[in-house]
């Protein structure tokens, strides 16, 4: 599989193939124009408890991991069309957050590349 992580706050490329947003809040400063997306997929984004629980701190990080993927267990459909396309082409899974290694595109990532 072709999967990739990235902030949409940065520039839209080429080799980016299909650009999913995974954020259930559209990210602040961002136009739908400069976004570039392909599919923005709220389902498959934390609920907003979860969200609002984790708040981006590191050390929530780990528990975060295992609510999420028990999360992501309920959307099988909208994750194997994800895997589908990644089978094909290059996906690149866009998230907002400042922290690139501790945010719901990593877990995703990890998820579909373990289960599909």
């Amino acid at each position: 599989m072709k999967i990739q992580v990235k902030r949409i706050y940065e520039d839209a490329a080429n080799r980016d193939g299909h650009r999913v947003l995974v954020d259930r809040v559209w990210p602040r400063g961002v136009s739908k124009e400069d976004a570039h997306l392909d599919d923005w997929n709220k389902d498959i984004a934390p609920s907003t408890d979860l969200r609002k629980w984790f708040d981006h701190k590191e050390d929530r990080f780990s528990e975060f991991k295992k609510r999420y993927k028990k999360e992501l267990s309920k959307h099988k459909d909208s994750l194997k069309e994800i895997a589908s396309i990644a089978k094909g082409k290059q996906v690149t899974l866009l998230y907002g957050a400042k922290d690139e290694k501790h945010n719901q595109a990593v877990v995703l990532k990890e998820y579909l590349e373990s289960n599909f």
